[in-house]
């Protein structure tokens, strides 16, 4: 699976963006899909990733109620998992990276790095206060 980030910019705080991950293979709607972030001199940390299916999703405390995920598994889709991030804060400035896990369950720890099989190139935010 290779995977492409997009989206990224500048933003005011306050703004929004809406990051892509358009992912390769035909497989799509068998991974779980998340995205972290990495300011630097940081830790990459989980932003938010989305079952297999669509049927659960999972924030950090950080944004939840102002990002948003989604992904689209429809046939002949794209093969996408999107960010809606929206109230945006200079604390969200970071380079955002899409991954992808082959195995996943309900019980699944979705912040923990090493559950992720394969990982975008990242895509820079910068929110201008």
């Amino acid at each position: 699976v290779q995977l492409q980030a997009s989206g990224g910019g500048l933003v005011q705080a306050g703004g929004s963006l809406r990051l892509s991950c358009a992912a390769s293979g035909r497989t799509f709607s068998s991974y779980a899909m998340g995205w972290f972030r990495q300011a630097p001199g940081k830790e990459r940390e989980f932003v938010a990733a989305i079952a297999p299916r669509g049927s659960r999703t999972y924030y950090a405390d950080s944004v939840k109620g102002r990002f948003t995920i989604s992904r689209d598994n429809a046939k002949n889709a794209k093969n996408t998992v999107y960010l809606q991030m929206n109230s945006l804060k200079s604390e969200d400035t970071a380079v955002y990276y899409c991954a992808a896990a082959r195995v996943w369950s309900d019980s699944d720890d979705p912040s923990r790095i090493a559950k992720y099989d394969y990982w975008g190139q990242g895509t820079q935010v910068t929110v201008s206060s």
